[in-house]
C-alpha cells in the first residue's frame, strides 16, 4: 500500500501537519478570518486542479524537470485564482496576494505528487482535496482565535473596503495582552502551543498512525 495514501489524514506521518514547512502561510493567512477564507478557497483550487491535471497528464510528463513543470502549473493556478478573486473583490486580493503565492511551494514541498504517481486519478484528487481541507481547517480555526481576541471582531469578504467586520473592531476595548495574537509574533506563539498539543494527542492516538 502507498505509505502516504495509507497514512491517517490527521495523525499520520504524512499528514499536512506532520511538518511545519508552511508555517509562514499559516501565520499570514490566519491573521484575519476573511484572509483565511480566501486562503481556504485557494488551497482547494490549487490542490484539486493540480492533482487532477497531473493525474491525467503524468504519463506524458518527462522524468527530468517534472517537479519544475508542476511548480509552474500550481503557480499558474494560484495566479488564476487571484485574478478571478480580484474581479469579485480587488481590495481583498491586495491583502492576500503575497501568501497566495506561498501555496504552490507548500503543495510541492509536501511530497504529495511523488506519492501520487502510483495511485488512481480519483484517489489522488480525493486525497489532495482532503489534505487541502485539513490545512484549511487549521488556518480557519487559528483565525477564529486570533482575530476575535486580538482585534475584537470577525471579518468576512465584502464591502467597499474589501472586508466587512461583523462586530466591534480595533476601537473596542479588549484584554490588552491578547492583542499580541493579531500580529505575527502572537501567531507563532499560538502555533507553538497548538503544535505541542498536536504532538501530545498524536502520541495518545499512536494506534491510528503508521511507523
Amino acid at each position: 500500500m502507498n505509505r502516504r495514501f495509507g497514512s491517517h489524514l490527521f495523525w499520520g506521518s504524512h499528514s499536512p501537519l506532520s511538518a511545519l514547512s508552511g508555517a509562514g502561510l499559516i501565520i499570514m493567512a490566519s491573521s484575519r478570518f476573511a484572509f483565511a477564507l480566501v486562503c481556504a478557497g485557494a488551497l482547494l483550487w490549487v490542490y484539486g486542479l493540480t492533482a487532477l491535471i497531473y493525474s491525467g497528464a503524468r504519463q506524458i510528463l518527462p522524468l527530468r524537470g517534472k517537479m519544475l513543470i508542476l511548480l509552474f502549473l500550481s503557480a499558474f493556478l494560484s495566479g488564476l485564482f487571484a485574478i478571478l478573486t480580484s474581479i469579485l473583490n480587488p481590495l481583498l486580493v491586495l491583502g492576500t496576494n503575497f501568501f497566495l503565492f506561498l501555496i504552490p511551494p507548500w503543495c510541492l514541498g509536501s511530497g504529495f505528487f511523488e506519492s501520487a504517481e502510483s495511485v488512481e486519478p480519483f484517489e489522488a484528487v480525493s486525497r489532495a482535496l482532503l489534505e487541502a481541507i485539513t490545512l484549511s481547517g487549521i488556518i480557519l480555526a487559528l483565525a477564529l482565535i486570533r482575530e476575535p481576541l486580538g482585534i475584537g471582531t470577525i471579518s468576512i469578504p465584502g464591502s467597499v473596503q474589501g472586508i466587512a467586520e461583523l462586530f466591534g473592531g480595533r476601537d473596542v476595548d479588549a484584554f490588552v495582552p491578547a492583542r499580541i495574537l493579531s500580529v505575527s509574533a502572537g501567531g507563532f506563539l499560538l502555533l507553538g502551543y497548538g503544535t505541542a498539543l498536536y504532538r501530545y494527542f498524536k502520541e495518545q492516538n499512536a494506534g491510528a498512525t503508521e511507523e
